[in-house]
């Protein structure tokens, strides 16, 4: 494993700018036009790279919940219709992937299942995500390297045994992990920011940041305790209808988030000592001896 990975021309590591991601996921409702939206709110920010979810609803639906009655914005139906409502497709990404080359924002997406990974690689993305949820499918772990592709895992809702299973399985494939508590939103006696370190001494890979809660500071925090990557959901309007709304970034919170990581990141320096030209008319007036 290497203390840095590569997706598109960026470079994920230890003292390099902080990749930034404003997570779209499902918060575009099935709506191309909001899709295309958000991809505008995150490339106007600053964000690097957008990314989505990809789903089979036909497999990732349990049976159970399949016929289960939802009242949606569209009027009442199945679970499984609803899911297959908001499920983007071949027309879909062929004009995300499109429009993304347009506005030089990388895209790439969280897959749940294997069709969904072999759709997803069709595009040649710069890297794919593993979600929490699905950090233990071996199956799913096996097809992503075969494909070679960089990989973002998100540890939320997993024991250490749990992720060293999943970093074992990625053996040999660029690799980086996210910090994240899977909790929406999460609130901050559950954000645990020390396991960046944590993560970053057992594995020795990058480290970044995961955020699921409300406001920007525990993510501004992330930065300065080194995660190497932010991602956030991001909304037109948290009252929009959706279940990731509510922890989402509006886009006035999306440009203050990434402004303020470059400063931090501005602000972190190197570590070593120096007086400043800007502090020798003081030390010259104020110091005595």
């Amino acid at each position: 494993m290497s203390a840095h990975i590569r997706v598109g021309r960026h470079a994920i590591g230890p003292d390099t700018p902080v990749f930034v991601i404003g997570e779209i996921g499902i918060n575009h409702n099935g709506d191309l036009q909001v899709a295309k939206d958000l991809i505008d709110v995150a490339a106007e920010a600053g964000c690097d790279a957008v990314k989505f979810q990809k789903r089979t609803p036909e497999l990732c639906v349990p049976e159970e919940q399949k016929n289960l009655v939802r009242e949606t914005p569209w009027g009442t139906m199945s679970y499984m219709e609803y899911r297959e409502r908001t499920e983007f497709g071949q027309d879909e990404y062929d004009a995300i992937d499109g429009y993304c080359r347009e506005r030089s924002i990388l895209w790439f997406a969280s897959c749940w299942d294997l069709p969904s990974v072999d759709f997803v690689a069709a595009f040649n993305p710069p890297c794919f995500k593993v979600a929490s949820a699905t950090l233990t499918d071996e199956d799913l772990l096996a097809r992503l390297r075969k494909h070679g592709v960089p990989v973002l895992l998100s540890t939320g809702m997993s024991t250490v045994d749990e992720i060293r299973q999943a970093v074992a399985s990625l053996a040999d494939t660029p690799l980086a992990l996210a910090h994240t508590t899977s909790t929406y939103p999460c609130p901050p006696d559950q954000l645990n920011l020390r396991m960046i370190q944590t993560l970053a001494d057992e594995f020795g890979i990058p480290v970044g940041y995961s955020g699921h809660e409300t406001g920007l500071q525990a993510s501004l925090a992330a930065v300065a305790l080194g995660a190497c990557f932010v991602e956030r959901h991001i909304t037109l309007d948290r009252a929009m209808w959706g279940s990731d709304q509510a922890a989402s970034l509006e886009p006035g919170g999306l440009q203050r988030l990434v402004r303020d990581i470059r400063i931090i990141e501005t602000a972190m320096g190197d570590g070593v000592k120096r007086v400043y030209d800007s502090e020798l008319a003081a030390r010259a007036k104020l110091r005595r001896s």
